[in-house]
């Protein structure tokens, strides 16, 4: 990276594939920005910089990158491997940590005891936030990976009036499909994954409800 390239980011400020970090405050809070890079399409973490873009640098390069480190070991399941740049920055240090996306999606975060449970949560990158992800989320991650299953589904009737309800309403959550068709909850999450993983569909997260649309191929 050099410093043109730099104080491009610093003026676009946070995004989609940005965080700025001021230290290590807590390895907790790191993993989970790192945890949200790998499950969506990666990015970088600015240790040394403030969320408004201001420059502070790092006061030991070596103790914050163990401190990364460690987090992404501890406090990540699967493990995540960042590339650590460091970069000089008019006398300060700036430690760059570089997250790829993942091919072992989902990743979780460990908290508390460090053991993996149903109640272990996952996060993904959503414009300039880690968000928690649904569990719809969290089966499309799963179904990301390579060694996943090939989807099967049969285009019944429920299919088509989901469909033809999200080609008029633009969006569809699984609520209103559950309603729309007198199915449970559980059924109609399972059939929008499913639509997800064959291209029919796109999930878009909020931070209270996702909700579903036609694959921008269809639109």
């Amino acid at each position: 990276m050099n410093q043109i390239e730099f104080n491009e980011i610093l003026e676009k400020g946070e995004n989609n594939y940005i965080e700025f970090k001021r230290k290590v405050s807590s390895l907790e809070k790191i993993a989970k920005e790192v945890i949200a890079f790998a499950n969506t399409k990666g990015g970088k973490i600015f240790f040394g910089v403030d969320d408004d873009g201001k420059i502070y640098g790092v006061e030991s390069e070596k103790s914050e990158i163990d401190l990364i480190e460690e987090s992404c070991k501890v406090y990540c399941n699967p493990p995540i491997s960042p590339e650590i740049e460091i970069f000089h920055y008019k006398g300060k240090d700036i430690i760059i940590a570089n997250i790829p996306e993942s091919i072992n999606k989902p990743h979780f975060l460990f908290e508390g005891n460090l053991k993996l449970t149903k109640d272990s949560k996952v996060y993904i990158r959503v414009n300039d936030k880690s968000v928690l992800a649904s569990k719809e989320v969290i089966q499309v991650l799963r179904n990301e990976r390579p060694d996943a299953k090939p989807v099967k589904i049969s285009i019944g009737e429920n299919e088509k009036r989901l469909l033809d309800f999200v080609e008029k309403n633009e969006r569809i959550t699984v609520k209103q499909f559950s309603e729309l068709v007198n199915i449970s909850e559980r059924r109609a999450s399972r059939t929008l994954v499913k639509l997800v993983q064959l291209g029919v569909l796109r999930i878009h997260t909020l931070e209270k409800e996702d909700y579903f649309t036609l694959s921008e191929s269809l639109t």
